[in-house]
């Protein structure tokens, strides 16, 4: 690797760091904020001499639920609780060992399971046990101060996330729905291209990365929950239902769209290795629904009706139907019926109605299934009698 390589890579890295630090600054500051907050009511308002479990609360709530939804953060903070109560009044009472570590833990799984928490809930409660359990000094002075430390700092956590400092909901959604598109748009368009030259290892690559959106799909899909309860608890956001509306009418055909153009790549690798007819048309098509994935997440970011996102999958089909009256063999016309399917997706999310999303694509074929018997007609009459 040369010198100039080496520093393009260190120049990348470097940029990505920077956005990732970026990403993450709201959870900082969120995270300092409780972790002050907290060890100041239990120190100075509640008089406890060392509430370190305070601020350790709250940035264990809010690092292990970010990105997740309310009920995740305060399944933490009933964790903590309920593994360090066990641990105190345990302890106090059967004394510090092996056994009673054991029996800490065993009572504190089963009282989580019990009242129905999750894995996060059931995991805190055994760990925040356990630390109880083995680290920290028997004596009264600190008698269940640690478990109203826990419940303070958890409490400011969720307090901080939801009311003081809380996420935009938009910007959360906007950032998980990134990658998805971005890998869908760059998927058609590397298939595209790899049709156009004729290159089944790269049609096989492009296939493989979108595959790999689906790791994308599920994160968009839990930033929509958490992004729709924090737009209902905090105030802040309550403004921001409408622009979230938009996103969650996408979501499910957003889904089938990646699926469906997954189908799609498959036939043109398929097509490629067969060596099937590759009429242009059929390459712009494809070309024309990465177009219309980048128009919508670029329309859907800016809050503005998605006409470039409509008017790109309408043309993505009128190209696909010139193909398919040029002529296709197996595969094309599977990629024919696989453009028409995904530009109907897209159609519908862009926040169009199912019957109008399919008259739209109906009328694009109809428009090229007309002019080809118009021709035919007028060419018909001009010959000699």
């Amino acid at each position: 690797m040369d010198a100039a390589e080496l520093g393009r890579r260190t120049r990348i890295t470097l940029r990505d760091r920077v956005r990732r630090v970026r990403g993450s600054l709201i959870l900082s500051v969120q995270a300092a904020v409780a972790a002050g907050l907290a060890w100041y009511v239990a120190h100075v308002l509640l008089g406890h001499v060392q509430p370190f479990f305070a601020p350790i609360a709250a940035v264990v709530t809010l690092a292990i639920s970010v990105g997740q939804r309310m009920r995740r953060a305060a399944e933490i903070v009933a964790g903590n609780a309920v593994g360090i109560l066990l641990g105190e009044l345990l302890i106090l009472v059967i004394g510090r060992g092996a056994w009673q570590v054991s029996l800490v833990v065993l009572l504190a799984i089963n009282l989580a399971i019990f009242i129905g928490g999750s894995a996060s809930l059931v995991t805190q409660a055994a760990s925040s046990g356990i630390l109880v359990a083995t680290l920290l000094p028997i004596t009264s002075d600190y008698y269940l101060s640690r478990f109203v430390d826990a419940v303070v700092g958890g409490g400011i956590a969720l307090l901080v996330m939801a009311l003081l400092l809380p996420l935009n909901p938009l910007t959360e959604v906007k950032r998980a729905v990134g990658p998805l598109m971005d890998s869908l748009a760059d998927g058609l368009n590397h298939a595209a291209d790899a049709l156009a030259h004729g290159d089944a290892a790269a049609a096989q690559d492009a296939l493989d990365r979108m595959r790999e959106a689906e790791s994308h799909l599920r994160a968009f899909g839990e930033s929509l929950k958490a992004s729709k309860e924090l737009a209902t608890i905090a105030p802040l956001h309550w403004g921001k239902h409408g622009l979230l509306q938009a996103y969650i009418e996408a979501a499910d055909h957003l889904a089938r769209a990646l699926r469906n153009s997954r189908v799609l790549v498959r036939r043109i690798v398929s097509m490629i290795r067969d060596r099937e007819t590759v009429p242009a048309s059929l390459v712009e098509a494809v070309h024309a629904l990465a177009q219309s994935v980048s128009s919508l997440r670029r329309e859907l970011a800016d809050a503005v009706e998605p006409e470039q996102a409509a008017e790109a999958a309408a043309r993505a089909v009128r190209q696909a139907s010139q193909a398919h009256q040029a002529g296709l063999d197996f595969s094309g016309e599977v990629v024919f019926a696989q453009v028409r399917s995904t530009a109907t997706d897209l159609l519908r999310a862009a926040g169009l109605p199912r019957e109008d999303a399919e008259r739209q694509v109906r009328r694009a074929v109809g428009r090229i299934d007309q002019s080809r018997s118009n021709r035919s007609a007028g060419g018909t009459s001009e010959k000699p009698g």
